[in-house]
């Protein structure tokens, strides 16, 4: 399975590393992803899902 959040969509993000003599090398940023399960009242059971810690923060929160 790919590393993006089942919930927001949330995926990788294309960036540079930048030494101290500012050469530039890429790198990837990937999204925190952890796997829980979230209990779902429509279907009235767990469902396990790779989730961002940010979605999840969000979901908690509300």
């Amino acid at each position: 399975m790919s590393k993006i959040c089942q919930i927001s969509g949330k995926k990788a993000n294309n960036g540079y590393s930048i030494s101290h003599s500012h050469v530039r090398t890429k790198k990837r940023q990937n999204v925190n992803l952890q796997s829980k399960k979230i209990w779902s009242i429509e279907k009235n059971q767990w469902i396990r899902v790779k989730i961002s810690t940010k979605a999840l923060k969000t979901i908690y929160k509300s």
